[in-house]
């Protein structure tokens, strides 16, 4: 994955009023504020300064070029001068990237002593960003507004996140869901409008037969099955009976052949997640577990049960936190621990949990599974690293898609569990156990969800304006009788737009 590789419009407004002087320096201007971007690691994503904007048919021509550039993910307006709105009215019209207004001023001090009109003409970002959030506002756009003065370590990490964000969205559009079989049968959490899905955030969710899969296995050779287990001791641990010859190492070495299986059919499909489903895998010895864990590694999504919502929203995390500390997971609530003070959730799934949230280098171990009629299957045991986190779902209403996110503190186990062999994190939700409860299923949350610890609240929030799509925030500030208005408010204004 490459985020240097997603492109975002840099278009500069002024006008002919000023004169080719005041012109040349907000061209000036704008190459080393946009140069400074593309040179601070802080900015992810690629900044492609445009032409000046001083007419309507620039600004159109400028707007339409964005659209059809395959790698361009989003436009960023900034206005050096005054530049009247009505000029971007047709550019903005056909606009679909997503809008970022950076509302700064190239220079951070006003310079007293000397300070003159001809200052004032060139340096009136507090007059030309008014004017053009106005019609932002007046022709009730979706945008990001990132205010302060460009140099400031503030304003461009906000510039990232959505950056990040956009990139994700972009991504998803070109992105195909493979669903294994259909859904876990009779749950209703991991159904929705697959249609919908599409038109409102690019998504391709179509299914492929499991013949199709068993039928890859097949083919898998054993020394590229070998191959990809000596990658496996560079990165986990694997017992001594892992690594002689042995029953133990050829059930590694059958999940072996099973990630090589599911990763030619997502390159096949260039897929960038995938679902299974313990009831519907004939063919295959094993249910994948460690091929799916190391798929996930590699930047995949993944949701069990055939839940393609949370696939794709895992792929989507991962896009928005590459390159960034800490990791990105399917995850699924599991059960409560109720001690007085010590109130936590513990998260895990049967076999299903990226090791890029792992606290230690995990294990590679081989155990009973006691579901899914399948031989024992090998997998990653770890626990998550403790810091804060959060959880992220994305449900189907039946008229729109909600995104729920609840901020959670991961801590570390001080228990052991030998009896539960499987990757697992315990966490604090704010602002408590019992609130976040009632508020997450107040709101329709699943049992699924997204964990990460690389990313926080705004990234999805970003994502999430970005796509269209109705969020919720749980977090310390957060309880169920305001949570309880705001559903109200939203079914009223999500009811509006349909």
């Amino acid at each position: 994955m490459n985020l240097k590789g997603f492109e975002f419009r840099f278009i500069v407004g002024s006008q002919d009023l000023y004169g080719d002087e005041t012109l040349r320096k907000v061209s000036e201007h704008a190459k080393i504020m946009a140069d400074e971007f593309n040179a601070d690691p802080t900015i992810p994503c690629t900044v492609v300064l445009e032409p000046t904007a001083i007419t309507p048919q620039t600004i159109r021509r400028l707007f339409e070029e964005a659209n059809a550039a395959e790698n361009c993910a989003g436009i960023i307006t900034w206005m050096h001068t005054f530049s009247p709105s009505k000029m971007w009215i047709n550019g903005l019209n056909v606009n679909r990237k997503p809008l970022l207004h950076l509302h700064t001023q190239y220079n951070r001090d006003i310079p007293w002593s000397s300070i003159d009109m001809d200052f004032m003409n060139l340096n009136q970002s507090a007059h030309g960003d008014r004017e053009h959030g106005h019609i932002h506002a007046r022709m009730r756009l979706p945008r990001k507004v990132v205010a302060g003065f460009w140099k400031d370590g503030e304003l461009r990490r906000k510039i990232g996140v959505w950056m990040r964000a956009a990139a994700a969205r972009h991504e998803g559009h070109s992105s195909v869901v493979v669903r294994i079989g259909d859904n876990m049968r009779e749950v209703a959490v991991t159904e929705g409008d697959k249609v919908e899905a599409q038109v409102k955030l690019g998504w391709q969710v179509n299914t492929w037969g499991v013949g199709d899969l068993a039928e890859r296995y097949a083919q898998i050779k054993e020394h590229d099955a070998e191959h990809l287990v000596a990658e496996y001791s560079h990165h986990y641990d694997l017992p001594p009976s892992c690594q002689n010859p042995g029953p133990s190492r050829n059930t590694v070495i059958e999940q072996a052949k099973i990630e090589l299986t599911l990763r030619g059919l997502l390159e096949s499909e260039k897929a960038g997640a995938f679902t299974t489903t313990f009831q519907d895998l004939h063919g295959l010895p094993q249910l994948p577990g460690l091929a799916c864990q190391n798929l996930m590694q590699h930047g995949y999504g993944f949701g069990a049960e055939g839940d393609w919502k949370q696939a794709m929203l895992v792929h989507s995390a991962k896009v928005m936190a590459h390159g960034l500390p800490g990791g990105v997971s399917f995850m699924e609530d599991y059960t409560y621990h109720f001690e007085p003070g010590k109130e936590a959730s513990l998260g895990s799934h049967m076999l299903e949990i990226c090791p890029s949230i792992a606290s230690t280098r995990p294990k590679i171990e081989i155990h009973p599974l006691g579901i899914g009629g399948k031989a024992d299957p090998a997998r990653l045991i770890f626990d998550a690293r403790p810091g804060p986190a959060l959880l992220v779902t994305l449900i189907d209403l039946g008229d729109r898609f909600r995104m729920i996110i609840n901020e959670i503190e991961t801590i570390k186990i001080e228990n052991e569990m030998p009896k539960l062999p499987v990757a697992r994190a315990l966490w604090k939700p704010a602002p408590s156990l019992s609130s976040a409860g009632e508020m997450w299923i107040l709101a329709g949350g699943t049992h699924h969800s997204v964990y990460t610890d690389a990313l926080t609240s705004d990234y999805f929030i970003d994502w999430a304006e970005m796509n269209g799509i109705e969020c919720i925030l749980i977090d310390n500030d957060a309880n169920p009788v305001k949570l309880k208005d705001e559903l109200r408010w939203n079914e009223a204004y999500w009811s509006g737009r349909r």
